[in-house]
């Protein structure tokens, strides 16, 4: 499945991440790792064989700095081509798109302006309002984005799985990769390193297909965190890996 594969790709480019040598290029090319889908990620107790073997194709950016509102469209695109290839019963892959951003603060969809330290009208980096959930995050250099465009009818058609699942693969690979002991805080989302915040989360759910998705920060400058609330929690901090 792609949590697997989002596994594989962490180990692989967290310790590689930088802020510096960013190459600006145009947004494509792919590769791809095929995979099989497993419920066990996050505990469940289901088998191997109640999920069909899909390809996963990753889209391979994290060298670069991407403006948010190209992967949001990109997202979306990709989103509207998997309803129509599941229209023709021809939806036999996954996706998964990591890159990094330039600084940018985004809103979910019912985020509130009272979690920023600054006019919105006057904000020190381009302000996005997404249909995610969530409240305000900050993403930057150093932070490494990954978007999967899962279809959960492949998987599991239970959001609260899904969510745990990405929580999982982030705890798994920070621990590999960096022997760092990251957790979860009952009632939140997201990673965590004691009462500190590694990792975000946030998703939106079409037809069972999702997109946005999750960020890590790694040798992020976390001061632009300081300007909002992250995630509407006032008594929490963030930091890196």
């Amino acid at each position: 499945m792609m949590l697997l594969a989002s596994h594989g790709f962490m180990i692989a480019y967290l310790p590689q991440m930088n802020s510096e040598g960013m190459r600006n290029r145009p947004f494509y090319g792919t590769r791809f790792a095929n995979v099989d889908g497993v419920y066990h990620v996050a505990g469940d107790s289901a088998t191997r064989h109640h999920v069909q073997r899909r390809r996963c194709y990753c889209y391979d950016h994290y060298k670069q700095l991407i403006p948010y509102m190209d992967a949001w469209s990109r997202q979306k695109s990709l989103v509207r081509m998997r309803h129509d290839l599941v229209g023709r019963d021809e939806d036999h892959s996954d996706m998964l798109i990591i890159l990094q951003h330039p600084p940018v603060y985004t809103l979910g969809t019912g985020s509130l302006e009272k979690y920023l330290h600054f006019n919105i009208q006057d904000a020190p980096y381009e302000i996005y309002r997404t249909e995610r959930g969530g409240e305000v995050t900050y993403h930057g250099p150093g932070q490494l984005v990954m978007y999967p465009i899962v279809n959960l009818r492949y998987h599991k058609m239970d959001l609260h799985w899904y969510l745990r699942s990405l929580e999982e693969v982030i705890i798994r690979v920070l621990s590999s990769t960096f022997a760092i002991k990251a957790s979860r805080i009952k009632g939140l989302t997201g990673v965590w390193v004691g009462n500190k915040k590694v990792a975000a989360i946030g998703i939106r759910v079409s037809r069972w297909i999702t997109y946005h998705g999750l960020a890590v920060n790694v040798t992020t400058d976390l001061s632009p965190f300081q300007r909002i609330v992250p995630c509407g929690l006032q008594d929490r901090e963030t930091l890196t890996a």
